[in-house]
């Protein structure tokens, strides 16, 4: 304003330094400008990246933005509740199964659902704090829980399975998902393994290790040391009975039972954290690829719309 009056009243050197004035004046103002919009854009960047993975954490506004940063990417990890030797906790596989789904979408974002652990587990009933739900409402769960995901706009589900005893159940439910028609789509990730990966610490067990022993206790080591009672670890055996004479060809589903009748395999005693850093590394590095692979693909769904519609008139369909 002082510019201004300045106008009005001086002459040639007087209204050289209004003009300075008037200049700096809309100069600072400029910047003003500009250091909201920058403040905005920030406020904007910050916003989006505050955004929980969480599904349970979200708001209600929150939670479109997160389908939306997704492009409709969720994960469903999946554990149970079982004995885990008598060195780890009952809910091992899904403490370490949701540890690594959360990580890999903080990197890769994508919206995780809250714990779920209503999955396969009969051969374990023998033991003390064992959950193990009928087969029937372990598959009608889990088609309500997709159900659901996709009507809140998870139009690509990919559940990560946090547990040995459901590598034939997830695959069963991903292919009947094709006896109905629905607008989303089910992957199933598993844990690849990388035993001989260059730089991965040596096992210092010897022979079978497939529950709660080395590897599975160093991983649990890394998700929640609190809750590894290490030095129980040698209280039972993780050997294998072999009570069973049986042929490869031939499957029966006491199996487990018949070897490990302890609901123990290995030697979780001898289990260590770097071993457990780099298998917790690798873990999360694959699913990190896993979520990428599913946010391209972008035939999945589509063939799948097709094929819905052709098994609708099978005798339509080309011969």
């Amino acid at each position: 304003m002082k510019a201004q009056n300045c106008s009005n009243t001086c002459q040639s050197k007087c209204s050289y330094n209004c003009a300075i004035e008037t200049f700096e004046y809309q100069r600072g103002s400029m910047t003003r400008l500009f250091a909201v919009a920058v403040l905005l854009i920030h406020t904007s960047i910050l916003s989006a990246q505050s955004l929980s993975v969480h599904w349970e954490e979200l708001t209600g506004p929150d939670f479109v933005k997160a389908i939306q940063k997704s492009q409709g990417t969720c994960l469903l990890p999946i554990g149970i509740m079982e004995k885990h030797g008598p060195h780890l906790p009952l809910g091992n596989d899904l403490i370490n199964v949701r540890y690594a789904s959360l990580h890999a979408a903080e990197q890769e974002f994508a919206v995780v659902f809250p714990e779920y652990f209503a999955s396969q587990i009969f051969e374990a009933r023998h033991q003390p704090g064992t959950v193990a739900y009928s087969a029937r409402l372990q598959l009608d769960l889990l088609q309500e829980t997709t159900d659901e995901m996709g009507r809140n706009g998870c139009k690509k589900i990919v559940i990560v399975n946090g547990h040995g005893g459901n590598e034939h159940l997830l695959p069963f439910f991903a292919q009947a998902q094709l006896s109905s028609p629905h607008d989303y789509i089910v992957y199933v990730f598993n844990r690849l393994s990388h035993d001989d990966a260059p730089g991965r610490p040596a096992m210092k067990s010897h022979g079978i290790d497939y529950h709660a022993g080395e590897g599975e206790t160093s991983r649990t080591m890394v998700s929640r040391p609190d809750l590894v009672r290490l030095d129980r670890a040698k209280e039972e055996s993780g050997a294998d009975e072999g009570r069973l004479k049986l042929s490869d060809d031939l499957y029966t589903g006491i199996w487990w039972y018949a070897r490990f009748p302890n609901h123990y395999s290995g030697d979780g005693s001898v289990a260590s954290k770097e071993l457990g850093e780099f298998d917790t590394k690798v873990l999360i590095s694959d699913l990190v690829a896993a979520i990428k692979a599913v946010k391209a693909d972008s035939e999945g769904l589509k063939l799948q719309k097709q094929f819905y519609e052709e098994a609708m008139h099978p005798l339509d369909t080309k011969q």
